[in-house]
């Protein structure tokens, strides 16, 4: 029997997408679970796997054209069926490739998307970062111009660039050595100019989806001071013990934490839905994630059931794979709860804004240390702020109250992280 495979919604927020490859051709064989195409979204390139098996029978969204969530990218049948007619049409494309002009352009340059950005992909984008290289120079050999890692690794800047207005001068007279130069004249200052910074593609939706979290969702903030001595004591002992290469940070001991608590305060590991709450089953904790186009939110699944080990293997693999863009679509779009966790830029607290359609945020400050009082006696402890962010209407104060305390109590006796 055909089905039709869809254009994913990779998140809350994710309205059309763009298949940047096709790993499979039609006629080939997939298997569910497979990984059959390259989706570009707002945020990032996500892998696409294949939820059912059998044949490509038809691949209807073509590479490098944006199409909206839901509508048909291609059809899979079983082995020797025919394609349905009814379903073997292209939908209709969110914004069309411009057809190629008749002339050579003048000189390569990389084709910019519809909102001015250079198309590239973000495997292309780091590796220019660390060669200092503007990708507007480099011609992109993918789908509509787009830059590949291969474009950035093949650029050779053309032979007749011209020399930097900085570069000394060659002259076949030596200046003596004993005669100095006449000091330059002072140049005046301009005054700074008024500019305009064109918002990219991600920071445009990170704008949207903020904007509807805080006009949605009535926040509300619970803060607590978390005693954090034994914890990183433990951290200390476990990453002794531990292969270096899954050494657990302050943010799996917070993910852990989180998971436990959810385990006992089910209604924060839910969505709000009108007349009801979905409560989700799985503990699927969101991590925020700054890459240099801005943040992404995926998660690490299933919480509930993995380790602090398994926790942080897990993290480690999920930042290595979100800065080189090859996030899952599981991982953007089925997560349940979030945290964010700023303790790594020194900041001691903060908010965040719920990501929709969440019911609760966990901010995370670093870990200072600090004059506290223990049993009357004036003692230096390893403090951290967390701080609580609640859509209203899935819960009140006390009951946020009760899950941050249940949060603080499982971090301030840490042996349960390890059970």
């Amino acid at each position: 029997m055909a089905t039709n495979v869809v254009m994913p919604q990779m998140g809350y927020d994710m309205r059309e997408g763009t298949v940047v490859r096709w790993y499979k051709q039609e006629g080939e064989t997939v298997n569910r679970g497979e990984v059959i195409a390259d989706i570009e979204t707002d945020k990032a390139t996500v892998e696409f796997e294949a939820y059912t098996g059998g044949v490509i029978g038809r691949i209807v969204a073509a590479a490098g054209v944006a199409v909206p969530v839901g509508e048909l990218i291609a059809i899979i049948t079983d082995p020797g069926e025919a394609v349905p007619e009814v379903v073997a049409t292209a939908p209709t494309p969110v914004a069309a490739a411009a057809p190629a002009p008749a002339a050579a352009p003048p000189a390569p340059v990389a084709a910019p998307s519809a909102d001015g950005e250079v198309r590239a992909s973000p495997i292309a984008r780091r590796l220019a970062r660390e060669r200092g290289l503007d990708l507007a120079l480099v011609t992109g050999t993918g789908p509509n111009g787009r830059i590949t890692e291969r474009d950035v690794e093949n650029y050779q800047p053309p032979a007749d660039a011209p020399i930097p207005a900085d570069a000394p001068a060659l002259t076949d007279t030596p200046v003596p050595v004993d005669t100095p130069a006449p000091a330059p004249a002072a140049e005046p200052v301009a005054a700074p100019a008024d500019s305009r910074i064109e918002l990219s593609r991600m920071r445009q939706t990170i704008a949207r989806v903020t904007s509807d979290s805080k006009t949605t969702a009535p926040h509300f903030y619970v803060t607590a001071a978390v005693d954090m001595g034994k914890a990183m004591s433990l951290r200390r002992d476990v990453n002794d013990a531990a292969d270096p290469e899954n050494r657990v940070s302050v943010n799996d001991l917070m993910v852990k934490a989180c998971a436990l608590a959810l385990a006992k305060h089910p209604k924060f590991n839910s969505f709000y839905r009108g007349d009801h709450l979905q409560v989700n089953g799985a503990m699927n904790i969101g991590i925020a994630i700054a890459l240099e186009t801005g943040l992404i939110l995926p998660g690490v699944s299933n919480c509930e059931s993995k380790s602090l080990l398994q926790i942080a293997a897990a993290t480690k693999d999920l930042i290595a794979r979100a800065n080189s863009g090859t996030l899952r679509n599981d991982e953007y779009s089925s997560t349940t709860f979030s945290i964010s966790n700023m303790g790594m830029f020194d900041v001691e607290s903060f908010t965040a804004i719920i990501y929709p359609p969440h019911a609760a945020i966990l901010a995370v400050g670093s870990v200072k240390e600090q004059p506290v009082v223990r049993d009357g006696q004036l003692a230096v402890g390893q403090m951290m702020k967390a701080t609580l962010s609640t859509d209203h209407r899935v819960a009140d104060g006390a009951e946020a109250a009760q899950f941050l305390m249940e949060i603080k109590r499982v971090l301030e006796n840490p042996v349960s992280l390890l059970l």
